[in-house]
């Protein structure tokens, strides 16, 4: 009896976290007159970049002007963006206490002159009409808004990040997140009038914050001024991880236990129950031959069903990955253990190439 109460738990908290809000598909044409300033960090870019730049182009609502911020690349990624015929500067030295991507989304804020901001990682995608779609969002929102992204994979390795991604969203879309005053936004893809970006002081007041997205919208939330998050669905999607399972861990173990104690205690308690009942499902493997075998293999399967129904708004994963579920959840244990042990003995975690310091001490 005790098993069949920890899967119904855990099942039943997944329905109560996710909440589909997608980026509404805007059909009627909206140009608010805004001039937009579109501004994209870039360190080792040049796969991706192409992408980005040339979705841009095909926007119903053209931005006013895209800036690409060279962070010290070591790769064609300037001679890519200028190439594309986008304002592209290279950043300045890391000064202390910064963290390399707020460094230069700060000079390319500085750089721009737009009345709306749209901040852009280098690896999102946008429908043609993503723009149109964010902006129109944002003026009937208020504020400012962010779009989690649909996550696209080709390969088996990024697949495994199913559990992962499903997780990160539920972050998001917990409706005990909704009023909470450490609502964060999600870095890939930010829209702000400068108006409002200016009255917090910019990534300026989180300079040294590892996890820059959570800590702005923190600031936003503290102004008064509110923040909403959205799925990207059809109309803002990425591919992260394209580069090897080892940029996948270290991009996921960057902040994959600092960035649960951002979450209200009702969000946790449910996520935490339903990765126990999750975990629990998957013990079916080794149940054999005994009297558990059955309700924790319905557990397994029901589980599976969900993360279906899951994934039509949270990427593409493949169509066997929900059903062999139990290998995602294996990889997002080893992101959470790699992520403990640099956040507890290094004191800091590895990403491109950079040594971030965890306790706003910037990079080394």
């Amino acid at each position: 009896m005790g098993v069949w109460i920890v899967l119904a738990i855990g099942w039943i908290a997944g329905w109560i976290l996710f909440r589909r809000v997608v980026l509404p598909r805007q059909e009627a044409p909206y140009c608010g007159g805004e001039k937009v300033s579109v501004i994209i960090p870039a360190r080792n870019e040049a796969g991706n970049l192409p992408q980005l730049l040339g979705s841009l182009q095909q926007q119903t609502c053209p931005p006013y002007e895209i800036i690409v911020v060279d962070d010290f690349s070591e790769d064609e990624t300037y001679d890519i963006a200028k190439g594309y015929g986008v304002h592209v500067i290279r950043n300045e030295a890391l000064p202390p206490g910064w963290t390399g991507k707020t460094w230069a989304v700060w000079n390319g804020y500085r750089q721009s002159t737009g009345d709306v901001i749209a901040f852009l990682d280098a690896d999102v995608r946008l429908a043609p009409r993503a723009l149109e779609s964010l902006l129109r969002a944002r003026a009937e929102a208020g504020g400012v808004i962010s779009a989690v992204p649909f996550h696209v994979t080709e390969k088996f390795y990024e697949r495994l990040a199913l559990i992962t991604n499903v997780l990160g969203v539920f972050a998001f879309t917990s409706p005990f997140e909704r009023n909470s005053p450490n609502k964060g936004l999600y870095g890939s893809c930010i829209v702000t009038t400068r108006r409002d970006y200016e009255a917090i002081q910019g990534h300026d007041s989180i300079h040294s914050e590892l996890l820059d997205d959570l800590n702005l919208g923190a600031k936003f939330r503290a102004a008064g001024i509110p923040v909403s998050n959205y799925l990207g669905g059809g109309l803002v999607s990425f591919r992260m991880y394209p580069n090897g399972i080892r940029s996948e861990l270290e991009g996921f173990g960057k902040g994959a236990v600092l960035s649960t104690a951002k979450l209200r205690p009702a969000t946790t308690l449910l996520v935490a129950a339903w990765l126990i009942g999750l975990i629990a499902s998957e013990g079916a493997l080794f149940l054999w031959n005994t009297s558990w075998l059955y309700p924790v293999l319905t557990g397994y399967l029901l589980y599976a069903a969900q993360l279906y129904f899951l994934v039509r708004d949270v990427g593409k994963f493949g169509k066997f990955m929900p059903l062999i579920h139990v290998l995602s959840t294996l990889f997002f244990l080893v992101v959470l253990i790699y992520s403990a042990y640099q956040v507890t003995f290094r004191g800091s975690v590895t990403w491109k190439g950079r040594d971030v310091q965890v306790g706003s001490r910037g990079d080394r």
